[in-house]
């Protein structure tokens, strides 16, 4: 059990800002998954967006999962990290063709959502390599609209309506399309969501004699704030296998499942500690100024996230009232008018992802980010 002394000792150790990753809950997480969909054929590829320290790339491939990117640097990342290719799916918007190209020549999954790229895609090329063609199902979901990604506004996707063009585009080209994508969020709490995109999947499938595999995405919710649920993933996995089977059943088709699990793998895994600058009082508000700022946690002020702090250098301190914010020159605040244990300049102040905070901590590994460089601490892989 890691208690507050060790974490002032990594944080005295180590220089603050600091982040300290815990390797049990990331293979809890993925264990949930594995666990709620045993009854389908279903791949997991994590959206390394969500953390792409090499690091934390190593134990999900350890774990046996694969490798979701959006770059060619991160498919690189991810080869570095051990990933074969045929477990990388690169899901690039708005790249150079280049980009694509060279994915290709690393013999990754390719996803493509854009008509321009698959007409360039299918005229070099003329079937000779398989792709996936990732679809905008105009379905609103997500917790905020900085993170919903499959409605009629999102620049992610070809549109279902587009469905005619995609058709005329792999005949006349002679594209062998094995797999349809789509995603249409974060944190969606409501199972009928990703449901509801299945539905659209299975009926666009019919248009592709090849089809192997569906990728729904991910978006699984983990709770951030008090009184807040994750997604239902036993329910869901309930539901796909109903829906799946009745497909089976009318079509005779037994399509494989992708999911693209991201923050629901790593985020509950993460702490970040912080150093106290200043206390500045004003006549509104009592504001804790810290070392760190929205370079390193940009969530908060990006879609106003919540986090939850602790004050770990002084946890007995009367409660008062603080707004945290950030060095930077922007509003780069972490939470407005905050309960927290008196704050005094100088202290450690603890932010996590999840609500509980009676877990048992084994640190992973540590992340500098002053020093820009990966520091081991108690590590439990080789």
């Amino acid at each position: 059990m890691m208690n507050r002394e060790q974490l002032i000792e990594i944080a005295n150790v180590y220089g603050t800002p600091v982040y300290i990753y815990q390797r049990e809950k990331i293979e809890s997480q993925y264990k949930k998954l594995t666990a709620a969909f045993k009854n389908e054929s279903t791949r997991f590829f994590y959206a390394c967006k969500a953390l792409s320290n090499i690091n934390i790339l190593k134990i999900i491939q350890q774990m046996g999962a694969g490798l979701d990117t959006v770059s060619i640097n991160e498919v690189k990342l991810g080869i570095k990290a051990g990933f074969a290719p045929d477990n990388i799916l690169f899901t690039p918007n708005c790249v150079d063709f280049s980009e694509i190209e060279e994915a290709k020549e690393y013999g990754v999954h390719i996803n493509i959502d854009n008509i321009s790229i698959l007409e360039q895609f299918g005229n070099k090329y003329a079937g000779t390599y398989p792709i996936m063609i990732r679809l905008n199902p105009h379905i609103m979901a997500g917790g905020n609209l900085k993170i919903s990604t499959g409605h009629i506004d999102s620049k992610f996707g070809i549109s279902i309506h587009q469905l005619r063009h995609i058709e005329r585009v792999v005949k006349t080209t002679g594209l062998n399309v094995e797999g349809l994508h789509m995603h249409t969020g974060s944190e969606i709490k409501d199972v009928n969501v990703f449901l509801q995109g299945l539905e659209v999947m299975l009926d666009v499938s019919s248009h592709f004699p090849n089809i192997k595999y569906l990728d729904l995405g991910s978006g699984f919710k983990v709770p951030y704030s008090p009184g807040e649920k994750a997604t239902d993933v036993n329910l869901l996995g309930e539901k796909m296998k109903e829906a799946l089977n009745q497909f089976k059943q009318e079509t005779g088709k037994d399509l494989e499942i992708w999911f693209e699990p991201g923050k629901y793998l790593v985020s509950e895994s993460g702490s970040f500690i912080v150093q106290v600058n200043v206390i500045k009082q004003t006549p509104a508000t009592v504001f804790a100024g810290v070392n760190s700022g929205f370079n390193h946690l940009i969530r908060p002020m990006f879609y106003e996230a919540y986090h939850h702090i602790q004050n770990i250098t002084n946890p007995e301190g009367t409660e008062r009232i603080y707004t945290v914010v950030g060095n930077l020159c922007e509003t780069d605040t972490f939470c407005w008018d905050r309960v927290l244990n008196e704050v005094r300049e100088g202290d450690f102040l603890l932010l996590k992802m999840q609500v509980l905070m009676d877990l048992k901590w084994h640190p992973v590994l540590i992340h500098d980010v002053n020093l820009l460089k990966y520091c081991i601490a108690k590590a439990r892989w080789n």
